[in-house]
């Protein structure tokens, strides 16, 4: 039903089209946990650099009939390995139209598959896809606290 492609670091340019059509559609459809697209664009150059200290990889679940992006995922690395998990699951949205039928749980198998090393998240307690991540075997191991200046 879905077709899985894995966008890798050093494909920005080469794969641009796909980039901008993930970046687009998590602007759109992350809803109220969303960011502005210029910080989501710099999630997916981040994911893509071949920059030491930078890498990661994006998942695009597209849909053949309807030509458009069904969901998507960026996976950022930490390069902290042994500390602090080696990757950190920044974005994932499903279209609405396909909410409910397992493509979050396939996105993120996906995911999980391609990682190396463990992965953090952060979700939000009333964020719905919080049980989908507890249903994975994401565990909440540590309170965040930030301080924000300003």
């Amino acid at each position: 039903m879905f077709d899985f492609t894995v966008i890798n670091p050093g494909e920005m340019k080469s794969r641009k089209e796909e980039v901008d059509s993930v970046v687009d559609f998590l602007f759109e459809h992350l809803d109220q946990f969303g960011d502005p697209r210029e910080d989501i664009m710099k999630c997916a150059e981040y994911a893509l650099s071949t920059d030491p200290g930078y890498g990661g990889f994006i998942v695009r679940a597209w849909d053949p009939e309807k030509k458009q992006v069904a969901g998507a995922v960026i996976i950022n690395e930490t390069g902290m390995k042994g500390y602090i998990p080696e990757n950190l699951l920044v974005y994932i949205a499903v279209h609405g139209g396909y909410r409910g039928k397992g493509l979050g749980t396939s996105l993120m198998k996906e995911a999980m598959d391609r990682a190396e090393g463990d992965i953090a998240l952060h979700v939000e307690p009333d964020n719905p896809a919080k049980y989908l991540y507890e249903k994975l075997g994401f565990t909440n191991k540590y309170l965040e606290m930030r301080y924000k200046r300003s």
